[in-house]
């Protein structure tokens, strides 16, 4: 399947470690740095897979904590040998993700004012509104997650099974485009019922991305790793061709 999607905002490999972190509720001083690297590797082979316009820093990330797992790994007698009293080889990570994670809330914080701030000279209503729902934007990696969940439960014959390649993104694209203008919320893991195989789920899964960068739709969770909800961006009308 030749289609490779690039989008504009792309999370890092930081990003990528403190979503697993949290996704396995691990304590960032204490890492299981064996554990995380698997999974790490795990959504890196992903993300290939998908064509995915993968950044250099990724593979840098993957190369050291590949390097820190195998100095943990070391037998005692090795590391006896070394004079000095060597530093904890996760403390160098662990500083950079706690460094990362404070800027990522401080600019959380930000945004936050921003909107209060749009709302401060409003025109009052004489009608109550409805309280707004609360929920915030899914990231790329809930979307891999998700597509990792639909591709294990594939039976392995379908995955060996050859077919005619039927699917294409781009009527994925317009399939979910109609979806959307029939109903106004769509669930992620509804969209893979019924697929009839591996390329199916990958072209979906491409389409949804292709409809993320050219921001016709949004998606949301009501809270951490909860259902993904697929949202027609406001600020953009759907075009069905």
């Amino acid at each position: 399947m030749s289609y490779k999607v690039k989008l504009e905002v792309f999370e890092g490999p930081l990003d990528l470690l403190l979503y697993l972190i949290k996704k396995s509720e691990i304590d960032v001083y204490d890492i299981p740095i064996a554990s995380i690297t698997e999974q790490y590797l795990e959504y890196i082979e992903l993300m290939r897979m998908l064509d995915l316009n993968i950044a250099g820093e990724f593979l840098v990330m993957a190369a050291t904590l590949i390097h820190i797992k195998s100095k943990m790994l070391l037998p005692l007698e090795e590391k006896e040998i070394v004079p000095e009293v060597e530093e904890d080889p996760r403390e160098e990570l662990v500083r950079r993700l706690l460094e990362y994670k404070r800027f990522k809330e401080a600019a959380g914080v930000l945004q936050d004012l921003e909107g209060r701030r749009k709302e401060m000279f409003t025109r009052s209503t004489l009608f109550e509104e409805a309280p707004e729902e609360r929920f915030f934007e899914a990231s790329l990696f809930d979307l891999i997650t998700a597509l990792t969940r639909v591709l294990k439960d594939v039976p392995k014959e379908v995955f060996q099974e050859i077919v005619k390649d039927e699917f294409t993104v781009e009527q994925k694209v317009h399939d979910l485009l109609h979806m959307l203008i029939e109903r106004s919320i769509l669930y992620l893991s509804e969209l893979f019922k019924g697929s009839k195989g591996k390329l199916e789920i990958i072209a979906t899964f491409l389409a949804v991305l292709e409809l993320i960068r050219l921001k016709e739709i949004v998606m949301v969770q009501r809270e951490s790793f909860g259902e993904i909800e697929i949202r027609q961006n406001e600020k953009h009308r759907l075009r069905v061709k």
